[in-house]
């Protein structure tokens, strides 16, 4: 371990001190509270991640929640099993999509599982013990006019209850949609294993 001289110590204090008087400066004037509109887009992995990631902190505290899920399919996924095994009383979780369109390959039948989880997810939404509503890739159903964008962002602009937090996920979001949003983090993609030849794996993709 590196000695540390007194005079080095007293210096970080100080700096830390005035850093610290600082940010309480800035966070005295952070006092509103609202629901949130929050996306999640980009080529990079942890989209889903993220979100599931604040679907069990809601969990946590207690905070009625529930997830839509507009692409995924009937394959089990680690959050979902958790989810319905341990937590079905405090999350409601729908999969109402059949797979990606690629596996589907029926753009009517796409369209028609769409539109059933755009309704059960404004059902979700309009109900105000839900504090948070995940509507899982459905990014993804946007991009491929699926569903009306116009329509998405005219009801959660009019319809979402106030203190009510809405996550969307999935690549390519609509600039609609970004346009409205409190939140929006963008993935980034920089490495992959599937470029390498390793497929999805358990714990880590699903």
């Amino acid at each position: 371990m590196t000695d540390v001289k007194p005079e080095d110590l007293d210096r970080h204090s100080m700096k830390m001190a005035k850093k610290k008087a600082a940010r309480d400066k800035i966070m005295a004037t952070k006092t509103d509270k609202k629901g949130l509109i929050i996306v999640h887009t980009g080529k990079g992995k942890g989209k889903s991640s993220a979100a599931f990631g604040m679907i069990f902190r809601c969990i946590a505290h207690d905070m009625k929640c529930a997830v839509v899920q507009f692409i995924k399919g009937g394959m089990s996924t680690g959050e979902r099993d958790l989810i319905l095994n341990k937590f079905s009383d405090a999350c409601e979780f729908y999969t109402m999509g059949e797979g990606f369109t690629w596996e589907t390959q029926d753009k009517s039948r796409d369209i028609e599982m769409a539109a059933a989880a755009w309704e059960k997810a404004k059902e979700l939404i309009r109900d105000p013990a839900n504090k948070m509503v995940l509507l899982d890739e459905i990014n993804i159903a946007l991009r491929y006019d699926y569903i009306d964008i116009n329509d998405v962002v005219e009801f959660l602009k009019a319809e979402k209850p106030e203190m009510t937090h809405v996550v969307l996920t999935g690549r390519n979001a609509k600039e609609e949609l970004i346009e409205i949003a409190d939140l929006v983090t963008e993935m980034e993609l920089i490495k992959h294993p599937f470029r390498s030849g390793v497929k999805a794996q358990i714990g880590v993709e699903f």
